[in-house]
């Protein structure tokens, strides 16, 4: 959770900032701040593209635990929580990354220690996971499911 309430922070919006917010507030920022803009001064490049680099990550981290984003993705999410089985996970500060067997792989943040341990304490991870996990705490899709020709 520590890093959505930091990158809420570094595009100055709330926990209900909507996409198009979000966006705007994204192009406004590239438009003034981007290395691109900076001639002549090496220092203030290397700066300018550190800060963009943050920026983005944070704006794309946002974009992707959005309640629009996770209505257009819903289908497919139920699918894979539901079809495919748990293949690996990991965990580190609150933040629990899941593998599944199809290739998809999402994160879970904010998962306090407790049901990390309860997690790889079940007899059935998939079952626990589809109890405690998937529906109870803020997600984004990492990776794409294996495409099949």
């Amino acid at each position: 959770m520590k890093k959505i309430i930091d990158a809420r922070k570094l595009l100055g919006v709330t926990k209900d900032a909507e996409l198009k917010e979000l966006k705007t507030i994204y192009r406004n920022f590239m438009k003034e701040f981007h290395p691109d803009k900076i001639v002549n001064d090496e220092a203030a490049k290397l700066a300018a593209e550190e800060k963009s680099k943050e920026f983005i990550e944070a704006y794309h981290l946002l974009v992707s635990i959005a309640p629009e984003t996770h209505a257009q993705q819903l289908e497919k999410y139920t699918e894979v929580i539901t079809a495919s089985r748990i293949e690996n996970f990991q965990y580190k500060g609150q933040t629990l990354t899941i593998d599944f067997i199809d290739g998809s792989c999402y994160e879970y943040f904010g998962i306090p220690k407790s049901v990390y341990n309860k997690l790889i304490n079940s007899n059935t991870p998939d079952r626990f996971a589809r109890r405690h996990i998937y529906h109870e705490f803020v997600y984004r899709k990492v990776s794409k499911a294996l495409e099949t020709a």
